[in-house]
């Protein structure tokens, strides 16, 4: 991560959330209970900002300056909620059109997805809180500036974002090694939104549960993997081809 995004201090912190700045997460110094630190774990609640305890030498390494225990990054992007983002496209009269990204942990993978995003005019990438790559400046670097643009749900529970998006009547496409079916065979003009998943386990079992369909890109290689930015620009671009080419 990029040090002009690092935060440290209680009090920085605090200030911080008064003043309704983005952040991306806390790390707070496990064992701290005095009533300063209580105060601002109250806030990261209230205000719904990720945290989680850890050791001392993990915030060591974040920073070697007086962090007082508290350690996080500020977000380089102002995050959409997702209702506003499909609202926001049914009004334009389009077909929106979401992608989905489960446990995408790697910053630059995250920055050359969401280029890709925004080059084919995608309305939005939703991300859950944990275990996601966190949005800071690089990956706005990696996304060549695309991170402006296009805007970033983050949701606590990406199975409930997908109920809420099925709901407002968008289909939700999993790519995955394990469908049957050929991307290029399935129909992707309908209100869209693809769901892919880490490189090390794909997509979660529970999520694959709510998708409306499975497909895979074909593979013919003895290399039976692509890289997760690749095989979101692929998909992506099917639909684009569908909707605007057929």
């Amino acid at each position: 991560m990029d040090k002009s995004d690092l935060i440290y201090g209680t009090r920085a912190v605090m200030e911080a959330i008064r003043a309704g700045r983005q952040i991306e997460k806390i790390f707070l110094q496990a064992g701290l209970n005095n009533d300063l630190i209580k105060e601002l774990v109250e806030a990261l609640k209230a205000h719904k900002i990720p945290f989680s305890w850890v050791p001392v030498e993990k915030i060591n390494r974040l920073t070697n300056r007086n962090h007082q225990g508290v350690v996080g990054y500020l977000s380089a992007v102002q995050y959409a909620t997702l209702q506003q983002v499909i609202d926001h496209a049914y009004s334009e009269g389009r077909v929106p059109f979401l992608l989905l990204l489960d446990r995408i942990t790697d910053v630059r993978n995250f920055g050359a997805v969401a280029r890709t995003c925004e080059c084919a005019g995608l309305d939005a990438i939703v991300i859950e809180e944990k275990g996601s790559a966190p949005v800071t400046s690089d990956a706005m670097k990696t996304s060549a500036g695309a991170l402006h643009h296009l805007p970033v749900c983050r949701v606590r529970s990406l199975k409930d974002a997908i109920k809420e998006i099925r709901d407002n009547g968008i289909q939700i496409v999993a790519c995955t090694e394990k469908a049957a079916d050929i991307i290029f065979q399935a129909d992707l003009t309908a209100p869209t939104a693809l769901l892919l998943g880490s490189e090390e386990d794909g997509i979660s079992p529970t999520l694959l549960q709510g998708a409306d369909k499975l497909v895979r890109i074909p593979m013919t290689g003895k290399i039976q993997s692509l890289n997760v930015s690749v095989a979101a620009a692929i998909a992506i671009y099917e639909v684009v081809r569908q909707k605007s080419y057929r």
